[in-house]
């Protein structure tokens, strides 16, 4: 995440392409996520979007296995090397019967919340990331040290690495997180509203990251966000949920339109184009907006 001219390698990873068909969650015999389907794309970033309640988070937390389904298919299929392009995939396995060890050497979450560790540096907090490439009977792990360091680098964080994390501010602790996850060296990354906590020069930079990974090193990305504008940056394709169902699913420019955005949020959303990116840009209206006339009422 550094902003200087000095570029760090990501660790060469093989891509993965997750695939969940007929998703339902129910809490306490009340279903809230209904038959979703979704498939995360090596090279591609997905963006969750929606409003509070709407599934997103656990629909993800579902598909990295932290949420028991009440139903659900889940499988991985390996593509090849990343920065080859042949895209030739391998047969898929079932990603619920996999071990937990096997399935996190493929997929890795960065969920909101994560406690603040006590008594532990930076570095071993990094080096969580490593557990599924170690037996429990030894620590080696030939390849973790050039990992975590690849992994502070990238979250800017090789200057702390000795740091007790503890004394970390909330968007520092954040990154020490989500570096974790890199040092995990997986095909499918997933982050659950990763730039909470963190000011706009790490949010530009986490997006700009999640970007590379995609990019560079064919890494499938699945994020929930609650930023459409956000969301219309980073993603290759969004899927828009309420209430637990996928209402629209597709590239930025067909998902994220205004009449769709105002039915979901239940507030008037205008959709223009920032004319010096040339993205989507989306203004949620407030009734004092209308009434101090701030902004045009153009429909």
């Amino acid at each position: 995440m550094s902003s200087g001219e000095e570029t760090t390698e990501v660790p060469r990873t093989r891509g993965h392409e997750l695939t969940a068909r007929d998703v339902t969650v129910a809490y306490d015999g009340t279903d809230v996520v209904h038959q979703v389907a979704i498939t995360l794309r090596p090279g591609q970033v997905t963006a969750l979007v929606g409003p509070n309640g709407s599934g997103k988070s656990t629909l993800l937390r579902t598909v990295a296995r932290l949420q028991r389904p009440r139903t659900a298919t889940l499988t991985l299929a390996e593509q090849g090397q990343s920065g080859e392009g042949n895209g030739e995939n391998a047969a898929a396995v079932d990603g619920l019967a996999l071990t937990a060890r096997e399935f996190a050497r493929r997929v890795a979450l960065l969920t909101q919340g994560r406690p603040t560790p006590g008594g532990l540096t930076v570095r071993d907090v990094v080096e969580f990331g490593r557990y599924p490439y170690r037996s429990r009977w030894t620590r080696a792990d030939a390849g973790g040290a050039d990992a975590v360091r690849r992994a502070l680098a990238l979250t800017d964080l090789t200057d702390l690495a000795e740091r007790g994390a503890e004394h970390l501010s909330g968007g520092q602790l954040q990154r020490v997180w989500l570096a974790s996850c890199l040092a995990q060296e997986t095909g499918v990354l997933l982050l659950d509203e990763p730039t909470t906590y963190l000011d706009l020069r790490y949010q530009v930079e986490l997006l700009d990251l999640m970007r590379d990974l995609a990019d560079d090193h064919g890494i499938a990305v699945g994020v929930v966000l609650h930023d459409l504008d956000q969301a219309a940056t980073v993603a290759d394709r969004i899927t828009l949920l309420r209430a637990g169902r996928i209402i629209a699913d597709g590239d930025p420019v067909d998902v994220l339109t205004a009449e769709r955005l105002t039915a979901t949020y239940g507030i008037r959303i205008d959709v223009d184009t920032d004319p010096l990116t040339g993205r989507l840009r989306t203004r949620a209206i407030g009734r004092h907006h209308a009434r101090t006339g701030r902004l045009s009422t153009t429909s």
